[in-house]
Parts: C-alpha cells; sequence; structure tokens
C-alpha cells in the first residue's frame, strides 16, 4: 500500500484532525508543518501532492505508538527504519492498538476477511523464519477496513 493512504486512512479511523496529526509527530521529535502534512494528505492526482516516504511513515507509526501506550520508563525514542513494508507497519499497529491475535482477527471480520492464527502469526515472524510470510497489501487494507468500521461505524 502507499503509505500516504495509510496515514489518510489512520487519520479517520482515529478521527484525527490537523493538529493531532502534528503532535503524533512531534512524540518522536520530528517536525512537520501544517502545509507538508496536508501535501502528504493529498490523493495523487491532485496538485501539490507529497508522497510520504517510508521514514516518514514510520517515524508517524512510532508517534502513535507513544501517543496511545506512552514511552517505556528509561527508554529512548526508537530510530525510524529507512525501508518500512507492510508486515512493519502492521506490527507497529498491532503494538500501538495493544491488539492481540484474536482482536486483529476480529477487527479483521469485520471488514468481512477471515485469516486463521496461524496465518496471522506467519506475518508478525522474522523475515528469516521459516514460516514467514509477507503480509500483503489486501490484508493490510481489510485490517485498516475493519478499524474503521470498528472505531467509526458504517
Amino acid at each position: 500500500m502507499i503509505n500516504n493512504d495509510i496515514l489518510r486512512r489512520l487519520r479517520f479511523v482515529f478521527d484525527y484532525q490537523n493538529a493531532k496529526m502534528i503532535k503524533i509527530f512531534g512524540k518522536v521529535n520530528h517536525e512537520v508543518t501544517q502545509e507538508q502534512l496536508l501535501d502528504m494528505l493529498k490523493k495523487e492526482s491532485e496538485e501539490g501532492y507529497q508522497p510520504c516516504n517510508d521514514k516518514t511513515m514510520c517515524l508517524f507509526l512510532d508517534g502513535l505508538i507513544i501517543e496511545k501506550r506512552g514511552l517505556k520508563e528509561g527508554a529512548e525514542i526508537p530510530e525510524p527504519v529507512s525501508q518500512i513494508n507492510n508486515n512493519l507497519i502492521f506490527k507497529k499497529l498491532r503494538v500501538a492498538l495493544e491488539m492481540r491475535e484474536d482482536d486483529i482477527i476480529n477487527t479483521l471480520t469485520l471488514a468481512e476477511f477471515n485469516m486463521s492464527k496461524s496465518e496471522l502469526g506467519a506475518l508478525f515472524r522474522k523475515p528469516g523464519h521459516k514460516h514467514f510470510k509477507e503480509c500483503g497489501d489486501q490484508v493490510l487494507r481489510n485490517f485498516l477496513t475493519g478499524l474503521s468500521l470498528k472505531h467509526r461505524g458504517k
């Protein structure tokens, strides 16, 4: 999925205003102006569209984790990774929302997408693991749709 689309969907799911989104970036000491944010929230076809790179997406997700759960005592703000994939995005959302396997499966079911616990577990394994499975766009898209239905209703 395109990072900008994920950012837009998360904004909708949690009904975040511009100031809240900027505050989330601020949690990881990353300054984003309102203009930059609005440009990242635009669709590709709109004038002024600014792609949200992997590092920026990672910063937002880390900020979301800190916003939702707080920073562990004695822990430092994590360094953003330069390349992010659907598995890492999914994992960071799971951590931020403190979701267990059953919570995720129920959220996916809201979007009429079925997945077993073993299939789900494979998405959260380390890439070198023999049972690791890449998270496709369809899984992440349905998870975000399920979150939207859960938090915003139909």
